[in-house]
């Protein structure tokens, strides 16, 4: 039998396995230390997904190797040990948010979708890749050069895991991450994270409501589909008075919020659309449309006004970033977007955590030359976290052509072309890589959002799709 025909019968039990990883919630915690003294950087649920997947890899009689619980790889040994073409996942899942039509940690199959948190992004490539590893192997055939199934842990939080394996393992020659589209990946945009704060003043300059709290968004690089805010109210008349402008702002705009009476004080909770931080085009924004309600409302502290003001007035439901002064495009790759992820708000400060996808002509100086223009005359700080730069790769590179080759082979479509996306994928981490499959041309996007699901027609798809990519970049 060819590899292609194992992967078609190892259908049922390739399913069973991903659904066996989806029920592991795998999202980031504190690091534990085991009875036996081992530290889980990543939390234990990382930590359970991570253990369970490299048993999986030596029972299909790969060599795995574990590099202090922060990461690890399984590899398919070569003929030439001195070349290794890297496949780079991960298993650490964002949140799964609220309001999900199945269990997001149950892998449960529903007219032949598997619904969960991690099924496209990024447990069901990663299990396909292992399955098309294991497809070459049970067909005879040894690869010329190495290929090795690395294991990230924390993609979606930060990278600690993966800069750690690098610092430790041999950096692959070349590879690919099966955490972006079909039909390749020959660009993505530079991100930035950044936070805008204000400290807020403990006197009152005014007669007004109190805005005792905020809390809205899981992680930076999610369009936010929940806000709630606290407003403490003195008397039974303000509190009606708030629901009844509520219910207009609900009828005129058609969003969802929401009021709920605690004690003296009102919680207002608004709900949005949750997308991927890389599209926000695709959500809508809690936080945005709870500025924009608390906009109608009048507070007794001046800081608190003039931050809601400068919400509305320089960000608003804007993606492009326009109104902070960082609108950028560019031929190549199109357009900036920002999306606020996260908002925090107590009566000592407010923040908000803001995520920003440039085009890669770019730099994120560029970002930040902006911002600074508009914040010399704010009372509002900026706050640097973090920043990867773009990458680019022409499309006529041969990878990206033997890649395209595979995809269009097995898919027979010809039109599509190399993307760059505003995603950020482990392409970034070290030379030669780029982010291939698992999503195709026209699917729905349910990354980082609820009922997230993959068809399992397509999970065998793009399982003969990299079992024949391997191949072609190894065997041959």
């Amino acid at each position: 039998m060819t590899y292609l025909d194992l992967v078609e019968e190892s259908k049922e039990e390739m399913i069973g396995t991903l659904a066996e990883i989806i029920r592991m919630k795998s999202v980031l915690d504190d690091p534990v230390q085991s009875p036996d003294g081992d530290v889980y950087p990543f939390g234990k649920g990382v930590h359970n997904v991570y253990k369970r997947t490299l048993e999986i890899g030596e029972h299909f009689g790969f060599d795995t190797t574990n590099i202090d619980n922060y990461g690890g790889h399984i590899e398919f040994t070569g003929e030439d040990a001195k070349e290794t073409f890297a496949i780079l996942g991960h298993l650490d899942v964002v949140p799964e948010g609220d309001n999900w039509e199945h269990d997001p940690y149950g892998g449960e199959i529903v007219d032949n979708w598997m619904y969960g948190r991690g099924t496209t992004d990024d447990k069901g490539p990663v299990i396909a890749c292992l399955y098309a590893m294991k497809a070459i192997k049970e067909a005879g055939i040894v690869p010329k050069k190495n290929i090795r199934l690395i294991l990230g842990l924390d993609e979606e939080t930060g990278w600690k895991g993966m800069d750690y394996y690098l610092s430790k393992a041999k950096a692959p020659d070349f590879g690919i991450t099966p955490d972006g589209d079909f039909p390749a990946i020959n660009g993505e945009k530079g991100i930035v994270y950044f936070s805008l704060a204000r400290k807020l003043s403990e006197n009152k300059s005014g007669e007004g409501l109190e805005l005792t709290s905020i809390k809205a968004g899981n992680a930076p690089n999610m369009v936010p589909d929940y806000a709630r805010a606290v407003v403490k109210c003195e008397d039974r008349g303000t509190y009606e008075s708030i629901k009844e402008l509520g219910s207009l702002f609900r009828k005129e705009n058609e969003y969802k919020i929401n009021f709920k009476g605690i004690g003296k004080s009102l919680e207002i909770t608004t709900h949005g659309v949750s997308a991927h931080g890389a599209h926000p085009e695709l959500g809508l924004n809690a936080i945005s449309i709870m500025m924009e309600f608390l906009g109608k409302l009048n507070f007794a502290f001046e800081e608190t006004n003039d931050f809601i003001s400068f919400y509305n007035k320089k960000i608003g439901y804007e993606i492009d970033g326009q109104s902070l002064g960082i609108k950028l495009y560019d031929e190549v790759s199109g357009p900036l977007t920002v999306n606020v992820g996260m908002m925090e708000m107590n009566s000592e400060a407010v923040q908000i955590v803001v995520n920003a996808r440039y085009p890669v002509s770019f730099t994120d100086d560029d970002i930040y030359a902006g911002l600074n223009t508009l914040l010399e005359k704010e009372k509002i700080g900026l706050i640097k976290e973090k920043s990867q730069e773009p990458i680019y790769k022409d499309p006529d590179d041969p990878m990206i052509k033997t890649l395209m080759e595979v995809y269009q082979h097995h898919t027979g479509d010809m039109d599509s072309k190399p993307l760059v996306i505003g995603g950020g994928t482990y392409a970034r981490a070290t030379k030669n890589i780029v982010a291939f499959g698992g999503a195709f041309p026209g699917d729905e996007d349910r990354m980082h959002q609820k009922n997230e699901r993959i068809n399992l027609d397509k999970l065998v798809l793009m399982t003969k799709i990299y079992a024949d990519a391997i191949y072609k970049l190894t065997c041959i």
